[in-house]
């Protein structure tokens, strides 16, 4: 059994022996294959250092999240920007609107999520969605942007059965991460009438810790349980639950 992990931020943790331990116990819950993606130009030597040290189970992805988004947003696009000229990267992510804690600066999260899709466009690469509070908005530029090089995650799903539907209209998947395992948030009655093929696993570590350790840090190791909730819904088992999202995750990043 193969699971992957389409999207933590486990490079955050830079000591080394503790970062050395959450990838052991990665590895011994059968997590082999972990995405990166950066927020903002700090962060874009912390995902390549660990990709330096894991390569056979970190992969890379770059973009600037939303909420990185602020005045100085074009030089930040023009840093990463050369990051990604410099690297291999195997999506532009995370990027996408988020109207939760601040809107002062949405034109430009808008203008930053456009350009950052054309780069992905250019690239022949998936782009990694960051959305909150933001559906409508989101979902406009991408029906603005809709070509047959326009492809990628929802990361963090947490929508209605219409929104998920929109979402896989689209060609996208739907990143699944602990939100599902949480008794009060109705993402499992949506998820249930999910098909598999449209869905991929994910932790958003240190973020978002699934159930039983809801209220700690969470780590990526926990994907074992998003993929035993997942595969309950589905009547199925956890090995048929991680062929099939893992599969789509290879559809998706070609790797």
């Amino acid at each position: 059994m193969v699971l992957t992990d389409t999207h933590t931020h486990l490079y955050y943790e830079t000591i080394a022996d503790k970062r050395a331990a959450l990838m052991e116990r990665c590895i011994s819950n059968n997590i082999n294959r972990l995405f990166l993606p950066n927020v903002d130009t700090e962060s874009v030597p912390l995902v390549f250092d660990l990709v330096h040290n894991y390569p056979e189970q970190c992969f890379p992805m770059l973009g600037l999240h939303p909420c990185s988004v602020k005045a100085d947003w074009e030089q930040e696009l023009d840093n990463i920007r050369n990051a990604q000229q410099q690297n291999k990267i195997f999506a532009i992510g995370e990027i996408g609107i988020d109207l939760y804690w601040d809107k002062t600066f949405l034109k430009e999260q808008i203008e930053a999520f456009r350009q950052q899709i054309n780069w992905a466009k250019s690239l022949k690469l998936p782009i990694v969605i960051h959305c909150r509070d933001a559906f409508n908005e989101v979902y406009e530029v991408l029906q603005q942007e809709q070509d047959e090089d326009l492809r990628g995650i929802f990361h963090c799903f947490t929508g209605t059965l219409e929104q998920a539907n929109n979402v896989t209209a689209l060609g996208f998947y739907l990143g699944i991460g602990g939100v599902v395992t949480y008794k009060n948030s109705g993402l499992d009655k949506v998820v249930a009438e999910i098909d598999l093929k449209h869905i991929v696993l994910e932790t958003d570590s240190p973020y978002l810790t699934p159930v039983p350790f809801r209220g700690k840090p969470n780590e990526s190791s926990y994907l074992i349980y998003i993929a035993q909730k997942v595969a309950e819904l589905h009547q199925t088992d956890v090995d048929t639950a991680a062929h099939i999202t893992t599969e789509n995750s290879k559809l998706l990043f070609g790797i």
